[in-house]
């Protein structure tokens, strides 16, 4: 799907495209990409790069084209992975500034409406970039919430039995995180490169770079401390499974010795040998006494040590 977006007190959506403007492509179709190779002569390369959803935050420049990727945060469908990290790629060069994402994001729709809602002025394609990735740590931290909300209902759910299910929900959450994780560290590296090109370094309003730098920063910290506290939970909840099982196999070790000690008896005076309670009528009630009498005993020593 393609957009165009003129800057004026915010970015307002024109019919077709005029210098200067930004065109703004997701999911792109055939037609799209024709218009993107052929029309603009954007880079096959940079589109192809762009289209590879594991391509890393970078900056590059071919033949007057600049490609800048950075790596932004959606939702996605998937029950397994709910949150995942998508690349989106800035291709300019003079008055034509392109962005293109293979996949639906929240963040370019609400970064739109942010821009008419504060009256946004966008001076240059760096500074588009710029708060392009302000925008991005935004939605971060707002997905790491719900992050945050799945990690405590799933301890919720521990807490009540531990099942598979929700040791499953808690490793696809750790999987969301290292992907967040993953991203941002890029996100910060693009960062500090765009920050320090000598060419642009004085046309940078120093209250958005400080603005992208704490936002960034918080929401590496963020990520981080969930992932701590998550993998923290899976150690404890394993260290649970762990002493459940040995306080099982405990129990019924103390079960099969209890059970053994009447059965002794009745080997040893089942045999075809005397033993001095052959001829005694009443051998049969010694021996269930002898056994029961034991098997007390065994079972108050194992409950005095806290095997049951």
């Amino acid at each position: 799907m393609k957009a165009f977006y003129k800057n004026n007190n915010g970015l307002i959506a024109i019919p077709e495209w005029t210098p200067n403007c930004w065109i703004n492509i997701e999911t792109p179709t055939p037609e799209d990409k024709t218009y993107l190779l052929e029309e603009l002569q954007i880079p096959e390369a940079f589109y192809n790069d762009i289209e590879d959803v594991d391509e890393r935050p970078r900056i590059e420049t071919e033949d007057g084209w600049t490609l800048i990727v950075l790596r932004a945060p959606i939702k996605s469908n998937d029950i397994k992975l709910p949150f995942q990290t998508i690349p989106i790629g800035i291709v300019f060069k003079d008055d034509i500034c392109v962005s293109i994402s293979f996949y639906k994001t929240e963040m370019l729709t609400d970064f739109v409406q942010y821009t008419k809602r504060k009256n946004i002025n966008i001076k240059d394609n760096f500074d588009f970039v710029l708060k392009l990735l302000l925008s991005s740590s935004v939605w971060y931290l707002k997905y790491l919430k719900q992050v945050n909300q799945k990690i405590k209902l799933a301890e919720d759910n521990l807490e009540k039995s531990i099942k598979n299910e929700e040791l499953q929900a808690l490793l696809q959450i750790e999987k969301c995180l290292v992907f967040f994780i993953t991203s941002l560290k890029g996100n910060d590296v693009l960062f500090h490169r765009i920050r320090n090109l000598k060419a642009h370094r004085e046309s940078f309003d120093s209250d958005l770079l400080e603005d992208v730098e704490i936002e960034l920063s918080q929401a590496q910290d963020t990520a981080n401390i969930y992932s701590n506290i998550l993998t923290g939970m899976m150690d404890a909840y394993a260290s649970v499974i762990s002493n459940n099982m040995n306080n099982i196999m405990k129990q019924m070790t103390s079960i099969s010795i209890i059970l053994m000690i009447p059965t002794l008896i009745a080997s040893l005076y089942g045999m075809n040998v005397p033993n001095g309670l052959e001829e005694n009528k009443f051998g049969i009630w010694i021996l269930l006494f002898i056994s029961i009498l034991l098997s007390v005993f065994g079972v108050m020593l194992f409950k005095r040590r806290r095997w049951f």
